[in-house]
């Protein structure tokens, strides 16, 4: 008579496991890049390693869901990330926060200790695991039963993409992955809801009618590949176009005709910029993103605001105006569709940054300039330089689809590997990671995950010796000009150092030649390479 031990035995040689399943499951989903930090309760996911799949191993867990967040951007697929139960998972957290902000989706496992030491608070066991990435995923799950996890993953997999896409988490106990469990079948789900036409219909009306109107486009434009549809729409009604606060993505070509500029995370300062405007269309973006308190009206006096957006709790907490929830390139090619609207004069045109001379040290208006005038055309920037911003806005304009990637979040470690992501997601394009020096510490790790992939990634480090933005941002909030900002001083790096310690080719820039020819050399290299570049900046403070 067979014992329950013998059953279980037969069953595993006989019944594809939860690992079989779900590689299955991954395979057809084209998710077959894991990205990952290996810890003790992952093991068993990767016994028998598939040939067809590639683990891209991050040397910290931000590291691993930035390089994520960015390949799956560039794909536009989901990206499949494994995390060290609690400890991987914490690490994780300022990405896994970014990665929710970006709306960037993300099915992150974590391990989990086996179930039948659970109830002993085992080591590393993850205690409250479905708990702890909230509020910061859409969804998260620990299955009550092993043979339940490829359906879980399944299940995450069509929540993350979704719109409003994001990062899900399911927690594996380490003993599932041998457990029996079923393939599971294939199934097409669909991830957009076209925006109600009656509203669109009132939107459409509202844009006939208007004097005077201005478009502000967010991120969720470029997401949904509607880069050409919000153009298009724009020049049918000759309307400015202004880029959202804080948006993490370019949704509208920065060298047209019509662009506006950008407008401020200040609500004082949106309504002066956007006074003379009858209607205002926000397309893709809250309206607004505001960074600090504010006071006074939303809007100027007379404008009216509408909305597309594919965020239901977007268009809830706006304060004022209509809004048509869904796909916005569904939405756009809607509006599109009516009939031509009245002519109307081109509003006037935006000023343009006047060309910079070269100095000593280099200017960082100089070095956006340089790297605008030297860049492959079809190059890729990845900016965690928050700092210099403004500069970069004003000399390296951005002006194709998903040629431009930041944060959405403000929070700090995304950058550099997320330009390691994005180069794995887009073979054959360059990518510049543009970096404060401040900021590239926080993950800097990723440098060495770009040399050991052997990726066209060309990191420029601008090096200032401070934390810019928060020098920058300290009067806001009540310091004098002459008052010293604490724990703002970063004297003494050598990135140089740092990147040729990690296995990456550096050099140091330190004049304009100097930039322009370490520039040359690495856009032509198929291999990574960091440039430190020593700038003074008082360029940031106009």
């Amino acid at each position: 008579m067979a014992t329950g031990t013998d059953t279980f035995e037969q069953q595993r040689v006989t019944a594809p496991t939860v690992r079989d399943a779900v590689v299955d499951l991954l395979r057809r989903l084209n998710m077959t890049s894991v990205f990952a930090n290996p810890g003790s309760t992952e093991l068993p996911l990767f016994r028998h390693f598939p040939e067809d799949f590639r683990y891209v191993l991050g040397l910290q867990e931000a590291v691993v869901v930035g390089m994520a967040d960015g390949f799956a951007q560039a794909t536009r697929n989901a990206a499949f990330v494994n995390l060290h139960s609690a400890a991987g998972v914490g690490n994780a957290m300022g990405n896994i926060f970014t990665a929710f902000k970006n709306r960037t989706p993300l099915v992150i496992t974590a391990g989990q200790q086996a179930r039948s030491i659970l109830p002993f608070d085992p080591f590393l066991a993850s205690r409250e695991a479905t708990e702890l990435p909230k509020p910061y995923v859409k969804w998260s799950i620990e299955p009550a039963r092993a043979e339940d996890v490829p359906h879980a993953i399944a299940r995450a997999y069509y929540i993350a993409m979704t719109q409003p896409c994001g990062p899900v988490l399911v927690s594996v106990p380490v003993d599932d992955w041998d457990r029996p469990a079923e393939y599971l079948p294939t199934r097409t789900v669909s991830q957009q809801v076209r925006p109600d036409p009656a509203i669109l219909e009132q939107i459409g009306n509202a844009l006939d009618r208007s004097k005077r109107p201005a478009f502000v486009v967010g991120a969720a434009v470029d997401r949904d590949g509607a880069f050409n549809e919000v153009r298009q729409l724009a020049e049918a009604h000759n309307a400015r176009v202004f880029t959202a606060p804080m948006s993490g993505r370019c949704s509208f070509p920065e060298d047209h005709r019509l662009f506006a500029g950008f407008l401020p995370a200040i609500r004082e300062k949106i309504v002066h910029l956007l006074d003379g405007h009858d209607l205002v269309f926000a397309i893709g973006a809250p309206a607004f993103s505001y960074h600090v308190e504010g006071f006074g009206p939303h809007l100027p006096d007379g404008a009216e605001l509408f909305q597309l957006t594919d965020d239901p709790q977007t268009a809830a907490w706006t304060p004022e105006g209509m809004a048509a929830i869904g796909s916005v390139r569904l939405g756009l090619l809607d509006l599109l569709a009516r009939a031509r609207p009245p002519t109307r004069a081109l509003p006037p045109a935006r000023s343009i940054a006047r060309r910079v001379e070269p100095t000593t040290p280099l200017s960082t208006a100089f070095v956006m300039q340089t790297i605008a005038d030297t860049k492959p055309a079809d190059s890729i920037i990845v900016e965690e330089a928050p700092g210099a911003r403004p500069v970069m806005q004003a000399h390296l304009p951005i002006t194709q689809s998903e040629a431009f990637y930041t944060m959405d979040s403000g929070g700090l470690g995304y950058g550099m590997p997320a330009a390691v992501g994005v180069a794995l997601g887009k073979p054959g394009r360059r990518v510049i990671g543009l970096m404060g020096d401040g900021s590239s510490l926080y993950s800097i790790q990723a440098i060495w995950s770009a040399a050991q992939l052997g990726l066209p990634v060309t990191f420029v480090i601008l090096k200032n010796g401070r934390y810019a933005a928060l020098q920058d941002f300290a009067p806001v909030f009540g310091f004098s000009s002459q008052e010293h900002v604490q724990g703002t001083d970063l004297p003494g790096l050598d990135f140089v150092s740092i990147a040729r310690g990690l296995a990456c080719s550096a050099v140091h820039a330190g004049s304009a030649k100097g930039l322009h020819d370490a520039l040359d050399k690495a856009f032509s290299s198929e291999r990574p390479t960091l440039i430190e570049v020593e700038v003074e900046d008082r360029d940031l403070h106009r």
